[in-house]
């Protein structure tokens, strides 16, 4: 996500931050975590939700010796694009966005840059040998660029969160047996995962990598003092049997699979659940989890401190090693029906801060699933093991998992009591405790989030007028900025590489040429409709023919960052091209955004990629569209709900428009 995590933005050291909500372009998935047309895979899910559970061996679905890997090998490798290709195309998304002066300047670095035998033509051969001798040449780098060596708290900066439709929990009980369900599914989708017999995503026919689903679960960030690192105890002897449940800022050791190898049924993990909540009724613990809240340094040095104590290590490990955390929250605080979305979606993100729910997480696991007493629920997942399409196909079939009649109880045999996790709390690291708090509740202060549902219409309307939903409402998004601010911005748009072994996400860049002339035109009382529709459409084709070229892999934005590596790998000084001040605007994307369809009637969040930016992701449903809309209010500059108020405007402005004038051929 120019995404909150800077998606791919070179910014400040040279480092991308990663996306926050890598979802795509459209239908064909970019930044989309649906990676692109999960239809079957979803009636494939549906059909798997349908078996009893409890009832069969993991092992029963029946493991597809080297299903997994086969299916990989067949993938194609990323390619490098073409040098001049590249450099043709970053001079053209530049045009929108830097004077004519400055156009001018970085045609000279280009030209410099390119010249025969020149340092572009170098570092390209570097890369294209690279790609012969690695799976995927782009894949480590990003990881480490991108993830594990970006220092902001994973908190808002990195890790999204996404917002479930609430529950109506009449009681305490109500709450633990939605959880003890949820949890059911969850284990019904990982053995999917553990037997390989997980539907494979395809987009346009053509199938995607898997590989980010095998890393979903028991797998956590680690924090390091220059680079974290990810563990994974999904496989082999260490492979993980239990959950982290937290209550009251207290972590249990919850093990969900019998004797025998069946996972538990609900009604056992219910019995489990509720031995956890009367055992951590006590408030007066130190909110150990809080720590994982803090600047990765920071954090990093907390953490070696926290393991020197056996105790403390052995808690720690076993919070890493679990399958997934499950965070039973206590209630948000009360706010008027207007604003609960938007505070859902902080809580979500952040945990409302110290005096709330921000110790109640552990946010370096992969993903967490949060269940308030109040009924407000969704999750929220550390970046660098997946993008959002794993992470929406797994909320996807739980919820449906969740909808299903329980199956008749039969007895069982009592089940010992959860493991407490204990932490012994030295004055150092009471120090440390109170020091995050402290930096978490800046930051929660700082961040604006505004959640709004257009009910006017959803991807039916575009759809009627033979309009991408996706890139409709990518433009609506360029209106919308160009009317707050008088100017286009760099925008990130995250589209999907996973067509290729170990792809992750490249950048649509969806401020164009075209996307300008549009914009320009729809204000403009001198213009005619006809124009002006016209205009739009050739926008909307704009931004399709990019959205097509980044899932090829032939967009700009991973190629440039990889010859900048490449000559950082090389020891040889940065070349001038990305030193450049245009190359700085081009990659500080004032607008993150990102598409998440789901079929479920929720919406992913996330923070601003830089300062004075704005993180926007929508769900587009048939009739209504969901965003989630954040900025930081210690820029003057930006507002969530002013952005929401214009993006409506600029929807509904260009609805009239189409429908007001005939469809006329380009």
């Amino acid at each position: 996500m120019a995404t909150r995590a800077s998606p791919c933005s070179d910014i400040a050291a040279g480092r991308p931050r990663p996306l926050a909500a890598e979802q795509g372009g459209g239908a064909r998935c970019g930044r989309c975590p649906c990676g692109g047309r999960r239809g079957a895979m979803l009636s494939l899910l549906a059909k798997a939700a349908a078996r009893p559970c409890g009832l069969l061996k993991p092992t029963a679905l029946g493991k597809i010796p080297g299903r997994f890997h086969v299916h990989q090998e067949a993938l194609p490798h990323l390619p490098v694009p073409p040098l001049q290709q590249t450099l043709d195309r970053y001079l053209l998304a530049l045009q929108p966005i830097i004077s004519e002066e400055e156009l001018n300047h970085t045609q000279e670095l280009v030209a410099e840059f390119c010249k025969p035998g020149g340092v572009g033509e170098r570092l390209q051969k570097g890369l294209e040998r690279r790609a012969k001798k690695t799976e995927n040449w782009l894949s480590d780098w990003w990881l480490k660029t991108a993830y594990l060596e970006y220092r902001l708290p994973v908190v808002v900066h990195s890790s999204p969160g996404l917002v479930l439709p609430k529950q109506d929990f009449l009681d305490r009980q109500g709450q633990l047996r939605f959880a003890a369900k949820l949890i059911e599914g969850i284990l019904d989708f990982k053995s999917m995962i553990d037997n390989e017999t997980l539907p494979v995503d395809y987009m346009g026919g053509k199938p995607l990598c898997m590989n980010q689903y095998y890393h979903l679960f028991s797998s956590c960030r680690i924090p390091g003092p220059k680079r974290d690192s990810i563990v994974n105890y999904a496989k082999g002897k260490s492979q993980s049997r239990h959950i982290t449940v937290v209550h009251n800022f207290q972590f249990f050791e919850l093990d969900v699979y019998n004797s025998d190898g069946t996972p538990l049924t609900t009604d056992q993990i219910f019995v489990q659940l509720e031995k956890i909540w009367n055992t951590s009724l006590q408030t007066n613990k130190e909110p150990i989890g809080i720590l994982t809240t803090n600047h990765r340094n920071s954090w990093a040095k907390a953490y070696n401190n926290l393991l020197k104590d056996k105790t403390n290590k052995e808690s720690v490990r076993a919070i890493e090693k679990s399958i997934c955390t499950i965070c039973l929250d206590a209630p948000m605080p009360r706010v008027s029906d207007d604003i609960y979305k938007n505070s859902v979606a902080a809580q979500m993100l952040h945990g409302g801060g110290s005096r709330f729910n921000s110790g109640n997480r552990w946010f370096d696991k992969t993903i967490q699933f949060i269940i308030a007493e109040d009924g407000s629920c969704g999750l929220v997942y550390e970046h660098t093991p997946a993008e959002g399409p794993p992470i929406v196909a797994l909320l996807d079939h739980i919820v449906e998992y969740t909808k299903k009649p329980e199956l008749v109880k039969k007895p069982t045999t009592p089940l010992p009591m959860p493991k407490k996790l204990r932490f012994n709390i030295t004055p150092e690291i009471k120090n440390d405790i109170e020091k995050a708090k402290q930096d978490l509740n800046i930051l929660v202060e700082d961040l604006d989030i505004k959640v709004m549902v257009f009910h006017q219409f959803g991807k039916d309307f575009p759809k009627s007028e033979k309009i991408s939903p996706d890139a409709f409402i990518q433009l609506a998004l360029q209106l919308a900025y160009y009317r707050m601010y008088g100017h286009a911005c760099a925008t990130y748009e995250s589209a999907s590489l996973r067509m290729f072994r170990l792809g992750r996400t490249d950048t649509i860049r969806s401020t164009s040429v075209a996307s300008l002339k549009f914009v320009q035109s729809m204000d403009s009382p001198d213009r005619p409709d006809q124009e002006k529709a016209n205009l739009l459409r050739r926008a909307i084709q704009a931004h399709r023919e990019y959205t097509d070229m980044a899932i090829r892999g032939n967009a700009i934005d991973r190629h440039l960052l990889g010859l900048k590596l490449q000559a950082i790998e090389d020891l040889v000084s940065i070349p001038e091209l990305f030193m450049d001040t245009a190359y700085a605007v081009a990659m500080h994307f004032n607008l993150s955004t990102s598409q998440v369809p789901a079929k479920t009637d929720c919406v992913m969040c996330f923070g601003p990629v830089v300062p004075d930016g704005y993180g926007i992701c929508y769900n587009p449903m048939d009739e209504h569209i969901n965003f989630a809309i954040s900025a930081f209010n210690s820029c003057a500059d930006t507002n969530a709900a002013r952005m929401a108020h214009y993006l409506e405007k600029a929807l509904l402005d260009m609805r009239l428009l189409l429908q007001s004038t005939p469809r006329s051929k380009l």
